[in-house]
């Protein structure tokens, strides 16, 4: 019970066009626009709900927010609960921000890096079937994100303590990942003396979807930032492009998932195969 799976993450972002030439073109995400206050939101079609990926025009590049499914009207109270005592501000989301999400309940909050933190209730779906550019397999959900920021331990008390997040794996010293469903990890935390989104991943159904798009990444430019691997603790094999926004995303499958009887460990190397960077790993050394 409690939070469920990562739901959506919201982006202010500079160059619009760019990201709808990446997500369609390359990575063979549809997307669609709905109108939110004065301004035209792109949302990207991950899969059967009405989006995963909502990028909001900016004057600068930005986390804008970062959402998470919860089981029941009960545990989003008790979650409220948790976060009060502890020191939170906890608010209610307005009626065209539940609407935009398709959520019936949504709150949230300021997580101690100054991101805003979503806990929504309900998911509308949009949809019968994923709608891809030219029929181009792509994407089939939405997976994990990683946040690197110099506030480790405080985000770790957020999501380990408050929210209840269970830890799967790590490298000492300083990068940790966290799991709120059998699948691996929905959530990594990173120590960086900047705080950002280091990358999203979007999970693709197959092998031959990720070579497709790795294909296409090469053929359309789109900068390659990590070259095709598979990881040495959750086994996913993918690739990494960076983004207009500066962070990378990450096209992935294969990742695996783990039982209540899991016992978390330090994974030691990063991965088993592949994975070079064209720039310094800010994980390297952790």
């Amino acid at each position: 019970m409690g939070i469920r799976k990562l739901g959506y993450v919201g982006l202010n972002v500079t160059d619009v066009d760019a990201w709808t030439q990446l997500l369609g073109p390359t990575l063979g995400i549809g997307v669609t626009t709905a109108k939110f206050g004065a301004d035209e939101v792109t949302l990207a079609e991950l899969d059967v709900f009405r989006y995963r990926l909502a990028l909001y025009p900016a004057t600068e590049d930005s986390p804008r927010e970062l959402g998470w499914i919860v089981d029941t009207p009960s545990e989003l109270e008790r979650l409220t609960r948790k976060l009060t005592d502890a020191g939170f501000t906890v608010e209610d989301g307005t009626a065209e921000e539940r609407e935009l999400r398709g959520a019936t309940r949504l709150r949230w909050f300021t997580d101690p890096v100054g991101y805003r933190v979503e806990l929504a209730v309900g998911e509308a779906k949009a949809r019968t079937g994923v709608a891809r550019p030219d029929g181009t397999p792509g994407a089939t959900g939405l997976g994990h994100f990683v946040l690197a920021s110099p506030k480790l331990a405080e985000l770790r008390e957020l999501y380990e303590s408050i929210l209840e997040f269970d830890l799967t794996d790590y490298r000492d010293p300083g990068l940790f990942f966290f799991r709120c469903n059998p699948t691996h990890h929905s959530i990594a935390l990173g120590r960086a003396d900047t705080a950002g989104l280091h990358h999203l991943e979007f999970e693709y159904a197959s092998i031959d979807d990720v070579g497709r798009a790795y294909d296409r990444a090469k053929e359309n430019g789109a900068p390659i930032s990590i070259s095709l691997g598979r990881h040495m603790n959750d086994k996913a094999i993918s690739f990494y492009v960076e983004n207009p926004s500066g962070f990378h995303i990450e096209i992935a499958c294969g990742g695996i998932e783990v039982g209540e009887d899991w016992v978390p460990h330090d994974f030691g190397i990063p991965n088993v195969w592949g994975h070079q960077h064209t720039e310094t790993n800010p994980f390297a050394q952790t």
